[in-house]
């Protein structure tokens, strides 16, 4: 047979034809692994369609500032709520109101959700208002401002904090107006078990009345829960399963003089004049030179930031002439600076070392006021020591105070 020549696409003279024929199958190939991935990428978009989960919108609304207005508001469905002036109280609890509402599936405007004023959905409960939390959080950043001594918070923040972990570990998701007094028994219950003294007790319990004192004073709940609460009497001596605290004792002589072999010079005038006038050691510490009228024979020290100030209390110390000698030692020529360079924590914890390494009972400055009023009361009478140790009510303060700085005075030249 006669081969056509070009027909054979092995034959040697049809090499252009069999490089077209390549190229064609080249193509043909891409063009196929294109359709491939377009098919796997519509693949992949219809099934992300078909299973893919929807965004979980933000479940809590966020709390925010409303310019215009100056109010705090929340944005609950596309809706603005105005909850009162930013950053107040009264708006953070309307705040989480409507947020807790909000997460039960409540609706946040009854009124116009029901179409009838004064009524309720079919399905919606009465809000039932604020929580013992939320109470706890409201109260807490009012006694932050209110609890203050020369611009720093006391020490009742943390007595107050201790108090409400119990609290809340029962009952902050409670409703407050569901709060009665035997759900604060179980919370005394509970401070029973972590081994508080009783008397401690007591002062816990006051604080928490105190907390829904606020809040009524706020108008956040009735004034029948804090009546409620009034009920619960106070724990009593040998009539419970407390713990009696130890009562404060003075301090020996022997106690005293060794822990006064043991600390520096500081310290040991510190713990001398407390014995001598039976200041508290805050008062001492917050002494200047200027705040010492020195011109009498006995020298005082009136005080404008004390413990009982809030109470208008007048405090004054008085140093005989014991004290003016120790206090000589300290006196800087800057009438604004303090006396003592040195803070009560510091103070207490160099005292409470030096009974450790004396190997005696451990005890605190605070108690060498007990010492000076037990010498005092019994050399000058009940009055004097009462006048010297400024242990008065603000509302007889005016009336007792000339007869109890005459007599402050008296026994200062006596034993101070």
């Amino acid at each position: 047979m006669q081969e056509v020549i070009g027909s054979n696409p092995l034959s040697s003279t049809s090499h252009k034809s069999l490089l077209n024929r390549g190229l064609r199958y080249l193509t043909t190939f891409v063009s196929a692994v294109n359709l491939l991935v377009q098919s796997w990428k519509f693949f992949h978009e219809t099934m992300n369609r078909i299973f893919r989960m929807p965004r979980k919108p933000n479940v809590f609304p966020s709390y925010l500032l409303h310019k215009q207005s100056g109010q705090a508001r929340v944005r609950v469905d596309g809706k603005d709520h105005l909850l009162g002036p930013y950053g107040s109280d009264e708006s953070r609890i309307r705040y989480g109101q409507l947020v807790s509402k909000f997460a039960g599936g409540q609706q946040i405007d009854p009124v116009k959700s029901s179409g009838k004023r004064g009524s309720l959905p079919r399905n919606e409960q009465p809000d039932p208002g604020p929580t013992v939390g939320e109470l706890c959080v409201v109260f807490l950043e009012h006694a932050k401002s209110h609890y203050t001594k020369a611009g720093k918070a006391t020490s009742e923040i943390c007595i107050l904090k201790s108090c409400m972990r119990p609290l809340n570990d029962l009952y902050g998701r409670t409703p407050a107006a569901e709060f009665g007094p035997l759900a604060l028994k179980a919370v005394r219950e509970k401070m029973i078990t972590f081994g508080w003294k009783r008397t401690v007790i007591n002062s816990a319990m006051s604080r928490i009345r105190r907390i829904f004192k606020y809040a009524v004073g706020n108008e956040l709940i009735e004034p029948a829960v804090l009546q409620k609460l009034q009920a619960l009497a106070p724990l009593l001596a040998g009539r419970t399963q407390a713990a009696e605290s130890e009562p404060r004792s003075p301090v020996d002589d022997e106690s005293l003089q060794a822990v006064r072999d043991r600390v520096s010079p500081l310290v040991r005038d510190l713990i001398d004049l407390q014995n001598l006038t039976g200041a508290r050691s805050g008062e001492l510490l917050g002494l200047s030179a200027g705040m010492i009228d020195r011109s009498g024979e006995v020298w005082l020290a009136r005080l404008h930031d004390h413990k009982t100030a809030h109470h208008g209390a007048v405090r004054e110390l008085v140093f005989g002439p014991e004290s003016q000698r120790i206090l000589q030692r300290h006196l800087p020529e800057d009438p604004d600076q303090k006396l003592f360079p040195i803070t009560g924590a510091g103070y207490r914890r160099s005292v409470t070392r030096a009974c450790e390494a004396a190997g005696i009972a451990r005890w605190i400055p605070h108690q060498l006021r007990h010492t000076f009023a037990h010498r005092a009361r019994a050399e000058a009478g009940l009055e004097a020591a009462q006048a010297a140790l400024g242990h008065r009510k603000a509302d007889m303060t005016q009336h007792y105070a000339g007869a109890a700085r005459s007599k402050a005075v008296e026994l200062a030249k006596r034993i101070g």
